[in-house]
């Protein structure tokens, strides 16, 4: 009995421990890796509320560590992750040499953390407002790290040409999405949770139709399909709100 009330804690600790994995690789620029332990992290994230809810051991330091393992798995991580991709951006390429007349672009590659301060105020955020018990409002910031960890894989896996790559390896497109990933993290969209309360159909009839649709398209078009579930997400939760939330 005294073992089981750790267990949804344990759990929450291994996605802290995906989480510091992640940053040293983001470290590192393998991107790969990196977003290969944060969703890891985000696995554990996923199971933890369920494990709390099935063996009745609910705590409020359960919640509290739990927004303290999202905040490096789903927060730090990839606004370093950002960080190293403007930074790149700057060291690498010619035309975004530190010249007098562009040196501005020594500081930019620090906006990539607007990222992990606006994670920061979502999850404290998320913890005292009683709004958000069966579904969130704003992007949740799991959803929002897979969505910013994608497009480094998927500019790494560029073969350096192509539309994709050009607009990932500009630092106004990156400073623009860093933007809007804080916004979208804290705007006052109602989307629904990704955790499965109990296995379900009626209750959990958003959740089923999300995860198939992901798998399809994670088959489909393997890391391409990241972004694309995000936006897919953000599209069902409209549909969601305006007819079967409602039924």
């Amino acid at each position: 009995m005294a073992f089981k009330k750790h267990v949804p804690n344990i759990i929450t600790l291994l996605n802290l421990a995906s989480g510091l994995i992640a940053l040293v690789f983001a470290f590192d620029t393998n991107y790969q890796l990196a977003f290969l332990w944060v969703a890891i992290g985000i696995f554990f994230d996923f199971w933890d509320g369920f494990f709390a809810r099935i063996l009745k051991v609910k705590s409020d330091i359960g919640l509290q560590l739990d927004s303290l393992a999202d905040m490096v798995t789903s927060g730090v991580v990839p606004g370093l992750v950002m960080f190293q991709l403007l930074n790149g951006i700057a060291e690498n390429q010619q035309e975004y040499n530190l010249e007098a007349n562009n040196f501005y672009l020594g500081i930019l590659p620090y906006f990539g953390f607007i990222i992990t301060l606006a994670s920061c105020y979502r999850l404290a955020k998320f913890n005292v407002d009683t709004r958000q018990t069966d579904s969130f409002i704003g992007l949740p910031t799991p959803a929002n790290a897979l969505f910013v960890m994608s497009l480094a894989v998927i500019q790494n896996f560029s073969d350096g040409t192509g539309w994709i790559f050009e607009a990932l390896s500009s630092p106004y497109v990156l400073i623009g999405i860093s933007l809007l990933s804080a916004f979208m993290l804290n705007a006052e969209i109602p989307l629904f949770s990704l955790k499965i309360k109990y296995f379900n159909w009626e209750t959990n009839k958003v959740q089923f139709i999300f995860l198939i649709v992901s798998i399809l398209l994670l088959f489909a078009l393997q890391y391409l399909a990241i972004p694309i579930i995000i936006l897919f997400y953000v599209v069902l939760s409209a549909i969601n709100n305006k007819f079967w939330a409602k039924a």
